[in-house]
């Protein structure tokens, strides 16, 4: 964002802002889909429920727990959905920003702070960034969530899959020791 109070004009922020907030749209989207297609299961709860009772390692369930997971599913896709919309939003006050920025000038004429300028819009991409990875960390545990539909068992062992993946790339992975070199 430094680099960014020195350009004019800023079409390459804006380029690179308006692709970040893709991404997160479209997992707005697919998350709204997926809603629609659990509240559809919802409807065949019966047929779905034999369905799973028909695997042979899966654990028998009455249908009313079968729906209570059908339902915590869909609490993790509402929840990823609002988490997606919001990091669009944010990604949007980024453009806003970069936008407002005065010029280079300004700057150098000491009329604007370059620095509480940067450090502003950094605050708002690394928002933004955090609330995506929201929504993608509730993807990743609803796949542990499907487990419960096989076992309890399934879902305790999907979840601490899950939990070591996000902890080996969120602080052990090859990509962060370059992004901190």
């Amino acid at each position: 964002m430094l680099q960014a109070t020195a350009r004019d004009p800023r079409m390459l922020d804006g380029l690179i802002t308006q692709n970040l907030s893709s991404t997160p749209s479209f997992f707005s989207s697919t998350s709204i889909i997926i809603i629609g297609g659990l509240f559809a299961l919802l409807g065949t709860t019966d047929k779905a429920a034999e369905l799973v009772r028909e695997i042979p390692f899966a654990q028998q369930t009455p249908l009313l727990v079968f729906e209570f997971k059908v339902l915590v599913l869909i609490g993790i896709f509402v929840y990823a959905f609002f988490r997606f919309s919001w990091a669009m939003r944010q990604y949007t006050f980024v453009a806003l920003v970069i936008g407002a920025m005065p010029p280079p000038a300004t700057y150098a004429s000491g009329q604007n702070d370059r620095q509480a300028m940067a450090q502003r819009a950094g605050r708002l991409v690394g928002a933004a960034a955090d609330t995506f990875n929201d929504g993608l960390r509730a993807y990743y545990f609803s796949f542990a969530a499907m487990a419960w539909f096989f076992s309890p068992l399934a879902l305790v062992l999907a979840t601490a899959l899950v939990v070591l993946i996000l902890y080996s790339r969120e602080f052990r992975s090859d990509v962060l020791q370059v992004l901190r070199d």
